[in-house]
């Protein structure tokens, strides 16, 4: 798999530009993913903060994540443009019936494929070989741009995770 994302993030956002991940239970069908395109499209196009528009994007990433961001050195996100965002995101979890908040399930690279684990089985998958301090993780906790191209994918011992675990940093 390729986990070169920066080939589909746009270059001219800042660095410090403001990432919101969200993880869905389930991949999505080909034909979810092309409907959401559109659905990004127009988000984008008129997502707003007081009035101004917002420098945005939204795509789907691995047919699971959904990605949004708003490069804030054009214009700043409100608390009305952020709230905006997740009513995007709630729509999609009711048009599509997935579940986008649950931060419970854990997203790995595992034999060649994205799977998840809720954290209330992670010592057991560690235990019986599941996973391990080497295995890709996707850290949704990042919050910029800069932080989604260096440690969005990384080693579990990398993560907050893998120190939760008493394998990491």
């Amino acid at each position: 798999m390729n986990f070169n994302i920066a080939d589909h993030l746009p270059e001219d956002f800042h660095h410090s530009s403001r990432v919101w991940i969200y993880q869905s239970d389930r991949l999505f069908f080909m034909s979810e993913a092309l409907e959401m395109e559109a659905v990004f499209k127009d988000f984008v196009a008129g997502w707003n903060s007081h009035g101004t528009p917002v420098k945005g994007y939204a795509n789907l990433f691995f047919g699971r994540f959904i990605i949004l961001m708003a490069d804030e050195t054009a214009t700043g996100v409100s608390g009305c443009s952020t709230d905006s965002s997740v009513r995007i995101i709630k729509q999609i979890e009711e048009k599509y019936h997935v579940n986008m908040f649950n931060r419970q399930l854990l997203s790995f690279f595992i034999k060649e494929k994205v799977e998840q684990i809720p954290l209330s089985q992670l010592n057991y998958a560690m235990e019986n070989n599941l996973i391990n301090e080497d295995t890709l993780y996707f850290n949704n906790t990042v919050l910029t741009k800069k932080e989604l191209l260096e440690n969005w994918i990384i080693p579990l011992k990398d993560s907050w995770l893998g120190k939760r675990l008493g394998v990491g940093y």
